[in-house]
């Protein structure tokens, strides 16, 4: 039996559209990517503490050439593919380029020793569908780094659009896309048959003069709203100008500026391999609990 299609959260065709767009603005100088660098620098750092070498990585659906830049700087890789969403987003540098989706990879099981993604399954419809499918191609004992833009993410945006819209409009659509938490993506793992799993947060506050420079910057990063279920309809002006508001009146420094909160959730796996760590099997403990709590005291 088939199994059911996952539920279309995101309009993926759209998002490649617009990171098309946010590529040939970057050409042009606008380079709206500090969060990509920002996990691209981190990237580097996680990988320096594993000492190990790896003979092929590939970095999966990263919207941008950093994380296979920082593979290709940091000297641990012998070999590279990059794969990238879209052909302008591919990018040039020390790499096999290719053009593939997350939700459907093409890579052949086994083959790969250490699989990267930076800031792109935060947005596919089959997050625990897309962490079988890099599983699958790591070799036994291969790492999988990840990191998703998750956690409490643009929550200042999003609670003063939905007050706006609630107050002006009597109800708010979704405008700030669901986001994975540390606990979520650590079973997730797990289920998708990763061993090992490490999760954690690295919080970035980011701050900005005004509301618009902020929706121009997710503009400019290709991260506008791509929710099926969004609204059609442009944000009414007087919505915005309330929401711009509301955003000055709850989550301003006091030197007026305003903060938006960006967290990066970051997971490291292994996959499955016999050298690896196991728990001890039910009942194979040597001594009993009580016991053990009598000598601590």
């Amino acid at each position: 039996m088939s199994q059911p299609a996952p539920p279309q959260i995101f309009d993926r065709g759209l998002i490649n559209r617009r990171l098309d767009r946010a590529w040939a603005r970057t050409r042009g100088g606008a380079e709206p990517d500090f969060l990509l660098a920002r996990a691209a620098e981190d990237l580097r750092d996680r990988l320096s503490l594993v000492k190990r070498r790896f003979a092929l990585a590939a970095d999966f659906g990263s919207p941008g050439p950093h994380g296979a830049a920082a593979l290709a700087a940091g000297g641990q890789v012998d070999c590279i593919i990059r794969i990238g969403p879209t052909e302008a987003s591919v990018g040039n540098g020390d790499f096999l380029p290719a053009v593939g989706d997350l939700e459907r990879l093409s890579v052949a099981d086994g083959r790969v020793d250490l699989a990267v993604s930076l800031l792109a399954l935060q947005s596919v419809n089959d997050l625990p569908g897309a962490l079988v499918q890099m599983r699958r191609t790591l070799k036994g004992d291969g790492l999988l780094i990840a990191a998703l833009i998750g956690g409490e993410t643009l929550t200042e945006l999003r609670q003063s659009l939905t007050i706006a819209e609630s107050e002006i409009l009597g109800g708010a659509s979704p405008r700030v896309a669901p986001f994975v938490d540390v606990r979520a993506l650590g079973s997730l793992s797990q289920r998708a048959g990763l061993a090992l799993p490490v999760v954690d947060l690295d919080r970035a506050v980011v701050r900005y003069p005004d509301l618009f420079a902020l929706l121009g910057d997710l503009r400019g990063m290709g991260g506008a709203n791509a929710l099926h279920a969004r609204s059609r309809k442009p944000l009414r002006r007087d919505v915005l100008a309330r929401a711009a508001a509301l955003y000055a009146e709850r989550f301003a420094d006091p030197d007026g500026r305003l903060r938006a909160t960006f967290d990066l959730v970051w997971l490291a796996a292994w996959a499955p391999h016999e050298s690896q760590p196991k728990p001890l099997a039910p009942g194979s403990a040597t001594m009993r609990l009580a016991d053990a709590l009598k000598r601590r005291g």
